[in-house]
């Protein structure tokens, strides 16, 4: 059995993982560590939940570890490693990491994103850090201000890869590399491995070492998946109904808009339900009271969106109901990812509309599953035929059913215009 000493892993950072509370790698841990550690690029792919965090973090600290002893008598020191995550959430986490197995390294870090001051971010600048954690809007701030340098840095790690292209930050990771030596070191992690990020990778990356654990498309085998099918108009009180009678500890609901999950959490709480949403919308403040509140059990469910799912890394969620089944598959192996963490059971419920049964044969194709849509046992779902019968509808004009404008009844025209779609551009 492989340990994080055999892996080759300096004193100090097997001091703080033993007090850490951890005893075995994981098998993205053990598998990355080693070629990190000898300085190696190195692209890892894994499904969430796997530890992918501790797998960059360990040997980036180890790379800086032999010259911290001697920038600990400066006051000033320069970015030596740069970690870009897509969202606040996962850079808080990722800070985290590197505060609790660095604490005995003696080496500096912050975290730096939007949605906060700047001043205590340059306050850091100032006094030197060897490692930032950023995303990448607030870290070009910086950079464009000329208040960091990134000249020094000998570590890139790119977290969440995918996330990042999906959320539109490619040029702006691009830029961030242009201003970083190209005599690096870059670690790039991601869930899934789809062809915008392998051409990423190339173009950054040096003859780089390809670790992958698992399948790519298919979630933990530790996740239960349940499929209900339910009328859009019930899927409130079908949350409800599986919160009061299943043995639930901790719910992390999945909402496709940012309005409808203040709608849900203001619904939960409504019926005496301690929840609270957390969203691109709300403050830094709010989003980090609502996480810190979570993970303490004050409150029992938390909405969230997909933009701010990647940094929730809370143990012990027992459950993850898609309240909106979500349109692609990757989203759905991630959201799901977020229970049945380093290899405890979790539960993953979606809730399918009319509308959205599309949306699960793409999830069925995807991860290779064959999924059946349920009705929830014993709760009062609406008439079968009303809702199976949207199923098979065509898709309507946006105006009035399937009919072209000019052949509504009692249509607008006006005027000299020309109606579209009629040859002769006249209503008879």
């Amino acid at each position: 059995m492989k340990t994080f000493k055999s892996l080759g892993l300096s004193e100090p950072l097997v001091r703080s993982i033993v007090k850490s509370g951890y005893t075995t790698p994981t098998p993205i841990q053990a598998a990355a560590i080693p070629p990190a550690l000898n300085g190696q690029d190195l692209t890892g792919c894994a499904q969430t939940g796997t530890g992918k965090t501790a797998a960059f973090v360990l040997p980036l600290l180890d790379r800086l570890l032999p010259a911290s002893s001697t920038n600990n008598k400066k006051k000033w020191r320069p970015v030596r490693a740069l970690v870009v995550t897509p969202t606040r959430e996962l850079a808080l986490q990722v800070a985290e990491s590197v505060r609790i197995y660095g604490q005995f390294t003696g080496l500096r870090s912050t975290a730096v994103f939007g949605g906060v001051g700047y001043g205590a971010q340059l306050s850091a600048f100032r006094g030197g850090i060897d490692i930032v954690i950023a995303t990448p809007g607030r870290l070009l701030d910086h950079l464009g201000s000329g208040k960091l340098d990134l000249s020094k840095v000998e570590v890139l790690v790119l977290d969440e890869a995918d996330r990042m292209f999906d959320m539109g930050f490619e040029k702006d990771v691009r830029k961030i590399v242009a201003a970083m030596p190209r005599q690096r070191q870059t670690l790039l992690f991601s869930a899934t491995m789809p062809p915008a990020i392998q051409k990423l990778a190339a173009s950054i990356q040096f003859k780089p070492t390809l670790i992958e654990i698992g399948e790519q498309t298919s979630p933990a085998k530790t996740v239960t998946q349940r499929f209900y099918r339910v009328a859009a108009t019930q899927k409130n009180d079908l949350l409800l109904h599986i919160l009061e009678n299943e043995n639930v500890e901790s719910v992390l609901v999945f909402s496709r808009t940012r309005h409808r999950a203040n709608r849900i959490s203001r619904r939960l709480q409504k019926e005496g339900i301690a929840s609270a949403p957390i969203h691109s919308d709300r403050t830094q403040g709010q989003r980090q009271r609502a996480l810190a509140d979570f993970k303490r059990g004050k409150i029992k469910v938390l909405v969230a969106t997909d933009i701010a799912a990647r940094g929730i890394d809370v143990d012990g969620i027992s459950h993850v109901i898609n309240f909106d089944t979500p349109p692609q598959a990757e989203d759905y192996i991630h959201r799901i990812g977020r229970t049945g963490r380093a290899e405890n059971l979790g539960e993953a419920l979606t809730f399918v509309s009319p509308d959205e049964v599309a949306y699960v044969r793409t999830i069925s194709k995807v991860t290779g599953n064959r999924i059946s849509r349920d009705l929830y046992p014993g709760f009062d779902h609406v008439a079968e035929t009303v809702a199976e019968s949207a199923e098979v509808a065509p898709a309507r004009n946006k105006h009035h059913g399937n009919r072209p404008a000019w052949k509504k009844k009692g249509g607008g025209y006006k005027g000299k215009k020309k109606w579209k779609g009629r040859p002769s551009g006249r209503r008879k």
